[in-house]
């Protein structure tokens, strides 16, 4: 694959118009210099003289391009590409918008651009290059997205997560809070009555002797009301 300052190469304006006229003639000349800023005013003047002048316009747009001010210039090549009946020119014209889109990272924007530079002129190899060559990096722009996007999706389902276990466990503290608040709660009201924590109260303590002390005597008047039985004794006489 060309890499990307081959891919964007642009048609000289000096090759496309050879027109003699004062400004247009100075701005190639400062073109050619790489003066392109300067090249610039002067597309401007002769622009300025005729509207129409097709050559200063599509000339300050690719001045425009050089400089880097790569969204005044597919504004520039923009419109002299739809104002163009030479199905030739109209090519030149979309094919430096869509370059111009492209290194504004404008993809679907240069995509269209080049479908239109295609329709003008099909057989244009350059465009077509660069047709699948803006296709294939706005694909990967596409994937990444998905990829971010899922990342992100991901990320904050992991967060939701985590932010539920932290609610889990602080409702679990003040649970556990509370339960050994209302156990002190309790102590202090048993101290409170004269108990002791997890021992009976005095009632209970009386009411089980009196059962006892009950169960013992009913027992001892089984045993007096009890009628003791002899044995029977053999005697032998002997006498």
């Amino acid at each position: 694959m060309k890499h990307l300052i081959a891919l964007l190469f642009l048609l000289s304006p000096r090759l496309l118009f050879a027109q003699e006229k004062s400004y247009i003639k100075k701005g190639n000349d400062l073109y050619n210099d790489k003066k392109y800023k300067e090249a610039e005013a002067d597309y401007r003047k002769s622009v300025d003289k005729k509207a129409q002048n097709v050559a200063g316009n599509f000339n300050l747009g690719d001045a425009l391009y050089k400089q880097k001010k790569f969204a005044d210039a597919g504004q520039q090549f923009n419109k002299l590409a739809e104002s163009q009946n030479n199905k030739p020119l109209a090519a030149a014209a979309y094919h430096n918008m869509g370059n111009s889109l492209l290194e504004n990272n404008k993809l679907e924007e240069s995509i269209d651009a080049y479908k239109k530079a295609l329709l003008n002129n099909p057989k244009d190899d350059e465009t077509r290059y660069n047709l699948v060559y803006a296709e294939e990096k706005l694909k990967k722009q596409q994937q990444q997205n998905k990829q971010n996007q899922q990342n992100k999706n991901q990320n904050n389902k992991d967060q939701n997560k985590q932010n539920q276990q932290n609610k889990d466990d602080k409702n679990k503290d003040q649970q556990n809070k509370d339960q050994n608040k209302q156990n002190q709660d309790k102590d202090k009201q048993n101290q409170q009555n004269g108990q002791q924590p997890n021992q009976i109260s005095k009632e209970d303590a009386q009411r089980m002797l009196d059962a006892l002390n009950n169960d013992e005597k009913q027992t001892q008047d089984k045993l007096k009301n009890k009628k003791f039985k002899a044995g029977k004794t053999n005697i032998t006489k002997d006498w």
